[in-house]
């Protein structure tokens, strides 16, 4: 193909991705908790590079030849479009959100690194920075959308309890007595968290597996917002198009010529 057709297309195709990223962070501007996304592009050749194979002599080995003249099986260059990026994957942006004052009894923000840790109906974990919980008509602490917030000994409950709080250690107190204790996790490389949907997210290989945090500092009756910044995303969205629109100019332009290249060969 082309280079520079190749390149421009690139191109195209990381913005059009970039700018899926952005909408969907702008999406969840409201949603509690949710921490945006960030997208991370990679050299075209340092993706696809090189072929290994370990020679006779069991070594790695270097050439530059080609696959026919190689007089051993090795380590072989070929070729390089470094001026071709493509999109490699978005990663968790894990600043803190802005934290507002709700006084509901079951709305906790964590203080620092960490997540919360809810079950769905399923049996499935997943990890939250949303704190909005309630209790749902068996007494469970819930999110809005029915999982189950996760405590020391399994789902956070109050029962029949009528007066009940959770406090800045993390402890569920109905009827002044402690009943469990939030359970908080975090991750070697929280920013490698994969987001399953909204705000619920999933461990990786590179997060690494999920750590208890020891003592828990939590802010009860607040709630933590999402970290994404409307000006930001808009700013970053337009630099997106326009780039888009560069690139499809020149890959236009790259057409044109070819065309007329081989226009002009043909003729010959």
């Amino acid at each position: 193909m082309h280079r520079g057709i190749y390149e421009a297309a690139s191109g195209m195709l990381v913005q059009e991705s970039n700018l899926d990223v952005i909408t969907n962070n702008l999406a969840n501007v409201d949603t509690a908790g949710y921490k945006r996304r960030v997208n991370t592009n990679a050299d075209f050749s340092a993706l696809l590079d090189r072929i290994e194979k370990v020679s006779e002599d069991g070594e790695t080995k270097l050439t530059t030849v080609f696959p026919a003249d190689m007089p051993f099986k090795g380590r072989q260059i070929i070729g390089s479009l470094a001026l071709a990026t493509v999109f490699s994957e978005d990663v968790m942006d894990t600043s803190p959100g802005v934290v507002k004052t709700t006084e509901s009894p079951f709305d906790i923000a964590i203080d620092g690194k960490g997540f919360f840790s809810v079950v769905d109906g399923a049996g499935n974990t997943f990890y939250t920075r949303e704190g909005n919980f309630m209790p749902d008509n068996n007494g469970n602490l819930v999110t809005p959308n029915g999982m189950f917030l996760q405590g020391e000994g399994g789902n956070l409950s109050i029962g029949n309890a009528m007066d009940a709080e959770i406090n800045n250690t993390g402890q569920l107190i109905a009827n002044g007595e402690v009943v469990g204790r939030v359970s908080v996790f975090n991750f070697e490389n929280p920013t490698y968290l994969r987001h399953e949907a909204r705000n619920l997210l999933t461990p990786t290989e590179q997060s690494g597996e999920p750590e208890q945090v020891q003592n828990v500092k939590i802010w009860p009756g607040m709630l933590e917002t999402s970290n994404v910044s409307v000006v930001e995303e808009m700013v970053r969205m337009i630099e997106a198009q326009r780039i888009y629109e560069g690139a499809s100019k020149a890959l236009m332009t790259h057409d044109e010529q070819t065309t007329k290249l081989i226009t002009s060969y043909s003729r010959g």
